[in-house]
């Protein structure tokens, strides 16, 4: 679920930057309110994007805040700090950059029991979670570091948790719920999601497992995610104030196509593996579904094309018929090479005659070997790769984290003709690919976190069949995602589509959606705001 606090920013922070301005600030630098979940999923990310736009669309400075968020999606801001996906979206509805203190601990899974520790945006190493406990009275420091420098810039914070509010067994060790909300002043609000079901035995329960110090906490409640007639809750609504004592601030219906980018795995499970009969000629496109697969949201707007059909593959069946095949970033690339081959996907992969397309890991893994000396990633020292691009990667210690332009080059119109020449994007990743004399290099990076560079980045086979780049967020490029498509389109007789117009601003909808079923007076009162 989502949280909220009110903070500010500190140094080496951007500076606010409003379509409105903002009032005046207050001095309470501890004036906040924070979004907790039943569960996961419940749709907290997306709230706190929402109330971040109400509150600047009412004049305020406000910044997003989450102390720690596990995911493998992953953004770079732009001073190269890496930091939770999901507060780099939320900073954008509140108009400003992402900075790393809105996130100061990122975890990156890289097995059931470990992963990679990333702090204020720099990685620190991997631990186990014996570790990682043992490591959280540290990490509480850098926490309460961030927020308070935060605090110091904007008029607001908006913060969110992690999970369930009410994980008894991970109660001792919480840095993430309301140990946070105690460290900010910050009343909360509690979201569950009535899509699953068992909507008021979530709150109920949720409510049983708090102690007393806690339930004070509990300012507000919020049920997402309704299909329906709201007035066939109203007995439970009834029900769940009278026995907590908490208001219901409104019931928000699913709100279909946002456009906003999902959190991690448990998204990622609903995503379709197979096709829809459509009835008409659609483009199709798989994702292989690595299971240490970074950064999915590369793929959100290829998937909202009309035309297109975007699946995830677990089996080499599902190969068949495909219009492009792409792999994509991966946080172990040689653990998910031996994925691929346990699966069978590996040969499949080898054999698929149509083009296939490899973002980061999984343009290494395209690659003839992949080599990890200094086991950054497991005990694997070297992995065959798939031989589909002649280049070979070794994975280094230091990882590489900047937002970049960069500019096609002459082997990449192979693969996408007809597009414009410029790109931005991010790069995230260990090691270093060196290309032979097989490979085509696909772009050139001009700049890396806002300093000019001369850095050659992935590569093509010379018959642009098979294509990779280090480069993420590369099908953000309209340009890029529309000639990629267009190629597949003048193959199947589709209409070829022009670049057209930006999609309407998503927060702005979003935010008129919760004024339109939430009581934003109480929210206001809730938040220590005048009506």
């Amino acid at each position: 679920m989502s949280k909220l606090y009110v903070v500010g920013t500190g140094p080496g922070l951007p500076a606010v930057t409003s379509s409105q301005s903002p009032v005046p600030s207050t001095g309470l630098s501890g004036r906040s309110l924070m979004i907790c979940g039943t569960a996961s999923d419940v749709g907290k990310s997306v709230l706190t994007s929402g109330i971040c736009r109400l509150l600047r669309q009412r004049g305020l400075s406000v910044a997003p805040f989450k102390s720690q968020n596990m995911a493998l999606n992953s953004a770079v801001t732009r001073e190269g700090g890496e930091m939770g996906r999901a507060q780099a979206v939320q900073a954008a509805a509140c108009g400003i950059p992402p900075h790393t203190d809105m996130n100061p601990i990122l975890l990156k899974p890289h097995s059931d029991v470990g992963c990679q520790v990333i702090i204020q945006g720099k990685t620190v190493g991997n631990m186990t979670v014996a570790a990682y406990n043992a490591f959280k009275p540290e990490a509480f420091k850098k926490i309460r570091e961030s927020y308070t420098r935060l605090t110091d810039r904007f008029d607001f914070i908006v913060a969110e948790g992690a999970g369930s509010l009410s994980e008894i067994n991970l109660k001792e060790h919480d840095i993430a719920n309301l140990k946070v909300a105690e460290m900010a002043g910050a009343p909360v609000l509690l979201v569950a999601d009535i899509d699953r079901g068992g909507v008021f035995a979530q709150i109920i329960g949720t409510w049983e497992l708090l102690e007393p110090a806690e339930r004070a906490l509990l300012k507000g409640i919020i049920i997402n995610k309704f299909r329906g007639d709201p007035s066939l809750l109203a007995t439970g609504l009834e029900f769940v104030e009278k026995r907590t004592g908490v208001p219901v601030l409104g019931v928000v219906p699913y709100l279909r196509d946002l456009g906003l980018p999902e959190e991690d795995s448990v998204a990622l499970a609903r995503k379709p593996s197979m096709h829809a009969d459509q009835g008409s000629p659609r483009i199709s496109i798989g994702v292989v579904k690595l299971p240490r697969i970074s950064n999915y949201t590369d793929f959100d707007l290829l998937e909202r094309e009309q035309d297109v059909d975007l699946v995830y593959l677990e089996s080499p069946r599902q190969l068949v018929g495909l219009d492009l095949l792409i792999i994509p970033g991966s946080k172990s690339t040689i653990p998910d090479l031996e994925f691929l081959i346990d699966r069978g996907l590996f040969a499949a992969i080898r054999e698929f005659p149509g083009p296939i397309m490899g973002i980061c890991g999984g343009f290494q893994m395209l690659g003839r070997r992949v080599s990890d000396p200094h086991g950054v990633e497991s005990s694997v020292k070297e992995a065959e790769g798939l031989e589909l691009l002649d280049a070979v990667t070794v994975l280094l210690s230091r990882k590489v984290t900047h937002q970049v332009e960069a500019t096609l080059l002459p082997g990449a119109f192979h693969a996408v003709p007809r597009c414009r020449t410029e790109l931005t994007g991010y790069e995230i990743h260990l090691g270093e690919t060196i290309l032979g004399r097989g490979a085509h290099p696909f772009a050139r990076i001009t700049r890396r976190s806002g300093e000019d560079v001369e850095v050659i980045d992935g590569a093509v086979s010379p018959d642009g069949r098979i294509f990779g780049t280090y480069i993420h967020g590369i099908l953000d490029n309209h340009s890029f995602r529309t000639a990629l498509v267009n190629r597949f389109r003048k193959e199947k007789g589709l209409e070829i589509r022009k670049e057209g117009e930006a999609p309407p601003d998503p927060f702005d909808r979003l935010a008129a959606h919760l004024e339109a079923h939430l009581d934003l007076a109480k929210l206001w009162e809730i938040c220590g705001l005048a009506s």
